[in-house]
Order: C-alpha cells, then structure tokens, then sequence
C-alpha cells in the first residue's frame, strides 16, 4: 500500500526543480539579502497588526482596587459579629451595607437604593440616635487619623468620586471603636 493513502493530510505534491531554479542561481549571501527582506516585511506586516488590534486599550494606570473583586453577589451575604460592643457594630453593618448595597456622594440615599457613610449609619441605628451620633464622632476621629482636619463627615464623603476610600474608612471606624470598646 502506497505512504500517500495511510496518511492522506500529508499528501502534498513534491516541489518542483522549476520553483528551486531561480533561487540555485543565487550565492549564498543573496539569498540570505532576499530571506531577510521577506523576514522584514512580515515583521513589519506584524507591527503593523499589532497596533490596530491593540489601539482601542486604554494606556491610562489602572487602580487595580477598582478592578479586583470578590466573587458575583450570589444574595445577601450573612454578616458574622465580629464586634460585641454596639458602636463598632453599628459601623460594621454600615460598612457592609455600603459594599453591597452600594456607596453614593451628594445624598444621604439615591434613586438606586446606594448610600453615603452618614446615610448607612442612619440606617443601621434604626432610630437610635445616640448610638448614632458616636458611631459617627468615632467614624469623623478615624478620617482625622488619617486624613488631617475634615469638617463633616458628609464634606469627606462627598470629596470623593468613588466609594473605595469612604468605605474603607467605616471598616477603620469600626476597627478603632472595637479597640476601645465602644
């Protein structure tokens, strides 16, 4: 039985002396001129490729807090009490409110249901007004810490255009009013 018809995907007719001829009439260093101009035309071919496939991606940095999360939001997550006390509690359950129930400027609630670091903890109170009022004095303590003199709570909120320093600094009011036992 002939090779050819055991493996017919390789069945490729043989080069012919013809093609060849042409090129067995050049030195050696003429055909390495001609192999190099044809390596560069189609790198410059690739180059070229390149750059209109990849001009729509943006140069600009990219925060990479923005853009790593954490799984798909599957439902409510259960909240573990990691904090006995009643004002690092409040401001553990405002911070989690904020990350799933979404961060907003400007408004203590918005038309989507977000809220603003004041608006969480108003919510989580329940009405409790002065448990309220030391969640956020201990919250305003934790943003001076770290960020000098700020005026309201609601003035550092609405400085920002994106909730990950906001709600950053809930889970750090929440941390310091658990040190202290509040």
């Amino acid at each position: 039985m002939p090779r050819a018809s055991l493996c017919p995907a390789i069945d490729h007719p043989a080069p012919t002396t013809q093609a060849a001829a042409p090129l067995a009439d050049l030195t050696f260093e003429n055909r390495l001129t001609l192999v190099n101009a044809a390596m560069t035309a189609r790198l410059d071919e690739a180059a070229v490729a390149y750059e209109v496939n990849t001009a729509h991606i943006p140069t600009e940095p990219v925060d990479l807090a923005d853009i790593v999360t954490g799984p798909l939001d599957t439902g409510p997550a259960p909240l573990p009490d990691l904090y006995p006390t009643p004002v690092a509690a409040l401001l553990q359950r405002a911070h989690h409110r904020l990350l799933t129930g979404g961060w907003c400027k400007d408004a203590l609630v918005d038309a989507e249901g977000a809220r603003c670091m004041l608006g969480a903890i108003r919510a989580e109170a329940h009405g409790d007004h002065g448990l309220e009022s030391s969640a956020v004095t201990v919250l305003l303590e934790a943003i001076r810490r770290k960020f000098g003199d700020v005026g309201s709570v609601p003035d550092f909120n609405d400085a920002f255009a994106r909730g990950r320093i906001p709600i950053r600094m809930v889970d750090q009011a929440a941390h310091l009013a658990g040190a202290r036992g509040l």
